[in-house]
């Protein structure tokens, strides 16, 4: 009729701009690498600090950050150990007692506080996981790295990468070998609609609020460790001690005992890494080798030495990694997200032996 407009029907699908399709895509993409992107950059912070200031090519970092997400994983069952007590309701059909679980967190800080310690058990195993990582790192180095410093790299990495094993198969001796859910407090567990806020229709662009808060986390984490090395006096003789350690030793200064402080905060980074990921994924005892292959990666295609490099290339390769596993990509090429991270690293290493931002005689000798 004429003078009539005609009104799609509110059930009909609405016509996207394939534009816009690929917009949303490619944000979230990035949006999904940033997760894994940033444990990436931890861990190979961690290791990068290790090499950087002992010397020492460190393969046991992944089971540190492991064994962070396990100190997550202890907190949880401590807070839920229970006792059985009688119900108030009486008896059952057969007229014996009948009896629930009480949780001792309850019993003793109240239903209220009990509820909410339990619900925000992972942050809280941040307090219980950093002691902990510390004299953790603390006992490695000096029980056994200490005595790897002047020796092949390839020692270094036959024994660390023994202790590994060794602490893998101690774990899963305590745990089992499944994956044990660890969920994140509750007020994180939705997630945000990027894509309204940016403009685009209505869940095009969603991303779980744990991710963010992980993501915000490790940017915080990395941030604190750059400004401890670059304003403190503590970092600079560190630093110092990185860049020629003979010198700062003729100086008077015990460059050995600091070196010592830092690899147990190295052993925090990744164990608090390990920590916060546990939301995202469940902690299992082989989840520290799956990190950190990818991480010394990582770790060599940003240079050996470099800080600077090890974050740059952590969160790079993430997106990179999240780019590779679309279905558009792999369609045309099956199996790329499991190898689009070590054909980029051969790549730049080709192009630039020492890495995105590595030094000159690191690892050359």
């Amino acid at each position: 009729m004429p003078g009539v407009v005609p009104v799609q029907p509110h059930w009909a699908p609405s016509i996207k701009n394939p534009e816009v399709e690929k917009m949303d895509a490619i944000l979230l993409q990035i949006l999904n690498g940033l997760d894994k992107g940033s444990a990436y950059a931890l861990i190979a912070l961690g290791l990068t600090l290790i090499f950087g200031t002992l010397g020492v090519v460190n393969f046991a970092h992944g089971a540190l950050f492991m064994l962070g997400a396990f100190c997550a994983v202890t907190v949880s069952k401590l807070f839920n150990l229970s006792y059985k007590a009688t119900e108030a309701s009486g008896v059952d059909f057969l007229g014996r007692p009948k009896f629930e679980d009480v949780l001792y967190i309850k019993d003793w800080f109240g239903n209220e506080i009990g509820g909410w310690l339990l619900d925000w058990s992972v942050p809280l195993s941040l307090l219980f996981a950093i002691p902990i990582m510390i004299g953790i790192g603390y006992v490695m180095e000096r029980g056994l790295i200490k005595h790897f410093y002047k020796r092949p790299h390839a020692d270094q990495i036959l024994v660390t990468f023994g202790l590994a094993i060794v602490l893998q198969e101690v774990i899963k001796y305590f745990y089992g070998a499944n994956p044990i859910p660890t969920p994140a407090p509750e007020a994180f567990r939705g997630s945000f609609d990027f894509g309204v806020l940016m403009g685009f229709d209505p869940n095009a662009i969603i991303y779980p609020y744990w991710r963010m808060v992980y993501f915000a986390f490790s940017a915080v984490v990395i941030g604190g460790v750059f400004a401890f090395l670059q304003f403190t006096t503590f970092g600079m003789v560190v630093r110092a001690g990185m860049a020629d350690r003979e010198t700062v030793g003729l100086l008077g200064i015990n460059i050995d005992k600091r070196f010592t402080i830092m690899f147990g905060i190295a052993a925090a980074v990744a164990g608090v890494a390990g920590v916060m990921y546990t939301p995202i994924n469940s902690p299992n005892y082989h989840m520290g080798m799956d990190f950190l292959v990818l991480s010394f990666v990582v770790v060599v295609v940003g240079g050996m030495g470099s800080l600077p490099g090890a974050v740059l290339a952590g969160f790079m390769l993430g997106v990179l990694e999240s780019f590779a596993s679309m279905n558009e990509i792999k369609n045309i090429l099956p199996g790329i997200d499991q190898i689009i991270i070590y054909l980029v690293a051969i790549v730049i290493l080709l192009t630039r032996p020492r890495g995105l931002l590595g030094r000159k005689g690191v690892m050359e000798e």
